[in-house]
């Protein structure tokens, strides 16, 4: 055919990815997403009941500090993110965004699309005037250990976790008691 450039054996070029934020409707291939490695599957249920995942996405779709970011490519969800920002004192009040469950699907791994999805997490940081961005990655997954590192990211710090036991539901949205146990009021001579 004139002017096509593809040769005999050559693999179609994937449809570009649009990173645009989750919806209700991908939460079942997000799961799926981040079940798909032996710690993911050690905590997720992918085909369970999607009442707790549900929960947990209109909780993050309401917090306007919370992006829920999926990769998708020619209607496929590719990849995904969570990209929050922090207030703190430090750093001068500064912001920080933390990155968490990212993950990108078996057969988009080594094309590029997890380091896209990073820099654009990185480029909306820098948007919005964080002072750092932060992510914290199981020591089990050397593989994200070097990429990271390939990114610029430096292990500066030590991260520590501790497991509250078994699988944690949010509140249900507007619930008035959250269990927390509130912490004593000061009084006048603290």
């Amino acid at each position: 055919m004139p002017g096509d450039q593809s040769r005999p054996g050559d693999q179609p070029r994937p449809a570009v990815p649009v990173l645009r934020p989750a919806r209700r409707a991908d939460i079942t291939a997000i799961v799926a997403l981040l079940a798909d490695d032996p710690l993911g599957a050690s905590r997720e249920i992918a085909g369970a009941d999607p009442g707790p995942y549900q929960r947990a996405f209109d909780a993050v779709e309401a917090d306007p500090r919370n992006l829920l970011v999926v990769a998708d490519i020619g209607g496929q969800i590719a990849g995904t993110l969570q990209l929050t920002f922090i207030p703190g004192l430090s750093y001068v009040g500064g912001e920080r965004a933390q990155i968490e469950a990212v993950r990108v699907g078996r057969q988009w791994r080594g094309r590029g699309l997890g380091g896209q999805m990073l820099g654009w997490a990185i480029d909306q940081a820098r948007a919005r005037g964080c002072r750092l961005v932060q992510l914290t990655t199981n020591l089990q997954r050397p593989d994200a250990l070097r990429f990271y590192r390939s990114l610029g990211f430096t292990a500066s710090h030590a991260g520590l976790k501790l497991d509250l036991g078994g699988r944690q539901e949010p509140p249900a949205s507007g619930a008035a008691d959250s269990g927390a146990v509130p912490l004593p009021t000061p009084t006048a001579s603290q």
